[in-house]
């Protein structure tokens, strides 16, 4: 049985063939729909129409597990899916699930978001409780093809009560030391290396930041790069460049609310509000490019 394609090496490909670094957030809320044919069936139609209407704009597609889980039985096979639509359309997934634990739960959690139908490629992981609570999301990661995006300085204001006085940085010198393990074939599993030298171990660094950004991806030189934030929390297109690498690889920018809602559930307008996203992103690259 042939490998599977690395998710960086997949991302990374996606990224320069259509020129996008955009990431799509697909967090279907309850509370948007009331249609006549009932909430449950317009969401999940609703849900699905913007997948692949957008599906051309951008670099991946990331499910908020959260708001699958709120809908019961009927939520989680819709993440089912929207996952198998995402594969169909060759579209990597990122669940955002921020799973965290410890020994077997850890084990369980892994095994279930990031293998099987309804797993994403990748998964966003909560280092809180130590970092050998990573190894068995990145050790099934690797083992299939995959990715973790582990929370470093995330988006929102409050982050700064825990992630200050150097929390970030050290977590940050964790993930550099454990890419290192992988691309010297050390350490844990290195299966999956990808030939575009990121490492399947990325991190979340928000979008809301953006003086940040450059110092982040200094200390992270092998890490993919995961930016929440743009749209409704406020970060701007034009201010993301220095999370990059050189080509504009490396980092993918997550929108949600501001292309899922971008004007209620009109889908022509979320596709034009992706298409403003995705190329604000690029003119932002041109212009360092050109500085």
């Amino acid at each position: 049985m042939t490998a599977p394609l690395p998710f960086t090496e997949r991302l990374t490909r996606r990224t320069l063939a259509l020129n996008t670094r955009l990431c799509l957030g697909l967090d279907p809320r309850a509370d948007a729909y009331s249609g006549p044919t009932g909430s449950s069936a317009e969401l999940r139609a609703h849900t699905l129409e913007m997948l692949n209407a957008c599906a051309e704009l951008v670099a991946c597609v990331k499910p908020q597990l959260a708001f699958y889980e709120a809908l019961g039985l009927a939520g989680m096979e819709l993440l089912e899916e929207v996952c198998e639509v995402a594969r169909r359309l060759e579209l990597p997934i990122i669940l955002d699930a921020k799973r965290g634990d410890i020994g077997s739960t850890a084990a369980a959690y892994a095994g279930a978001w990031l293998s099987g139908r309804h797993a994403g490629a990748a998964l966003t992981v909560n280092p809180f409780l130590g970092f050998e609570t990573l190894a068995p999301f990145v050790e099934v990661a690797r083992q299939n093809g995959g990715a973790v995006f582990v929370l470093v300085k995330t988006s929102n204001p409050g982050q700064a009560d825990l992630q200050g006085g150097g929390v970030s940085e050290r977590i940050a010198a964790e993930l550099t030391r454990l890419g290192a393990q992988e691309q010297a074939g050390t350490g844990l599993s290195s299966t999956g290396l990808s030939s575009t030298g990121l490492s399947s171990i990325g991190a979340v660094v928000g979008a809301t930041h953006p003086q940040e950004l450059a110092e982040w991806r200094a200390r992270l030189p092998h890490a993919p790069l995961l930016l929440p934030g743009l749209g409704a929390q406020g970060a701007k297109p034009g201010d993301l460049a220095g999370a990059f690498l050189p080509g504009g690889t490396g980092a993918v920018v997550s929108a949600s609310r501001g292309v899922q809602y971008a004007e209620g559930l009109d889908v022509s307008a979320a596709v034009q509000a992706a298409r403003g996203f995705r190329d604000g992103l690029n003119a932002a690259l041109e212009r360092a490019k050109q500085d």
